[in-house]
């Protein structure tokens, strides 16, 4: 059986049944798997003829089978993946995956939906109650509140910065009600995550079964390993380069893990907005936060201090805190191996969406585009002519002020978000304070 260890050492092995129930590691640490399962080139291979459904049984199965009966996880992965997921030619070597068919528009719907399920399947086993917490800089909010919304054995908080999400990512957690409780933070999204962590080492909230559905959650990271076998099983026959807009690198640590298994990858390339604190550490070797975070039109990205670089340094063989220091350097030359990584700034983010649409009549949101600008960069300062795919993380109707402002299109709402704007709200508001937050949970019924 795979055992999970904390990215801080400091905590004992446990099942992946404890780690998604957990969430966070007692030391603060994240939860990491003691061995990853190998893939071999001949169940690659089958995967071409196999629908995402299918695809993604075959690869979480690797993980569970000795946690989840077979029939118990099909009817799972059945359920949760019953959307397609295009992928959209734009040159004879370059193609866009787009994330954003799910509930709410979002790729973050493909792993929210599958760990809420798993998450279900434990505790009605174990008859057993949760408060999930989870901080979101846009669309991780979404799709978390769409994923357990009516499910009677637990709630779930979402924290968001105040005043850099649209207005449509708000509402599709504000409006929902039920056992989803929405509140706007005063201060940045780095503010909702420190909130969050610190309430799950607080000692004092034991009582509340605290768990948390964001990418800090290893069950939440799981699922996103998925479509990185899927892109490939359908377009590559050698190695391929994926580039990845990245923000808390939940994402691009599921592609990483997917290489790791057995997956042909030639380069990731971890796309970032101008906060670029991960493009000067493979530069310099020395990591620093970006404190507040920079705000940029990619809103999901606007992270100073990714949690999932913790595991992405334990994975090359360093470690890292939560807070951000290095106790331990990781293989720093396999890590610029494996990984090019590059800031796109504001402006070139939105000229990328004009280009591409008079280009190729292709439509990008902000993240993607910093993704698709990133690839560019790449393929230009290499040369490198295998297969790429960049992957579009969201459906651009959910920002349709800036692509209305540059292409002049109002971008067709896709059907779950349709009469979003005629809902009404409902949200707390609270100071970037810790004494605030956790006295609203103390008086959580």
């Amino acid at each position: 059986m795979i055992r999970y260890t904390s990215t801080n050492e400091k905590s004992p092995a446990i099942t992946f049944k404890q780690a998604i129930i957990q969430g966070q590691a007692p030391d603060k640490g994240l939860y990491m798997p003691d061995k990853l399962p190998q893939i071999s080139a001949e169940t690659l291979l089958s995967m071409k003829d196999m629908s995402y459904a299918e695809i993604a049984f075959t690869i979480v199965n690797q993980f569970l089978k000795d946690e989840i009966p077979e029939n118990e996880l099909k009817k799972i992965v059945n359920e949760v993946y019953n959307y397609p997921v295009p992928l959209e030619r734009v040159t004879d070597s370059i193609f866009i995956m787009r994330l954003d068919q799910g509930p709410t528009a979002s790729f973050k719907d493909f792993a929210a939906r599958m760990m809420a399920r798993l998450m279900q399947y434990y505790l009605k086993q174990q008859n057993k109650n949760l408060l999930i917490l989870t901080a979101t800089s846009g669309d991780t909010g979404g799709a978390v509140a769409n994923a357990f919304y009516g499910m009677d054995n637990i709630k779930v908080i979402v924290l968001f910065p105040e005043k850099e999400i649209s207005l449509r990512q708000r509402k599709q957690m504000t409006t929902l009600g039920k056992n989803i409780t929405a509140i706007a933070i005063k201060g940045k999204f780095d503010d909702c995550q420190a909130l969050v962590k610190k309430a799950f080492a607080d000692k004092e909230l034991e009582y509340l079964n605290l768990s948390s559905a964001n990418s800090i959650n290893f069950g939440r990271l799981l699922p996103q390993t998925v479509y990185y076998f899927y892109a490939y099983s359908k377009l590559a026959k050698e190695e391929v380069i994926f580039s990845v807009p990245s923000g808390n690198f939940g994402n691009l640590m599921g592609g990483i893990l997917a290489k790791y298994m057995g997956l042909p990858v030639r380069k990731f390339i971890a796309a970032v907005n101008e906060n670029n604190e991960f493009p000067l550490f493979l530069e310099t070797s020395f990591y620093k936060p970006i404190k507040p975070s920079i705000v940029c039109p990619s809103t999901a990205m606007n992270v100073g201090h990714p949690s999932n670089l913790a595991r992405l340094i334990y994975l090359y063989k360093g470690q890292m805190d939560e807070k951000g220091n290095i106790s331990r350097m990781p293989d720093m030359n396999k890590l610029i191996k494996d990984i090019f990584s590059i800031s796109i700034s504001n402006s070139e983010t939105m000229q990328t969406i004009k280009q591409v649409y008079e280009k190729y009549k292709i439509i990008l949101e902000p993240h993607g585009a910093v993704g698709f600008a990133a690839l560019q960069h790449y393929l230009t300062k290499t040369k490198d002519n295998h297969l790429a795919i960049s992957l579009e993380t969201a459906h651009p109707a959910k920002f349709p002020d800036d692509i209305k402002e540059l292409l002049n299109i109002d971008p067709e709402l896709p059907k779950s978000m349709q009469n979003l704007e005629n809902k009404e709200e409902q949200y707390l508001t609270l100071p970037a304070e810790y004494d605030a937050f956790k006295n609203f949970l103390k008086n959580t019924n």
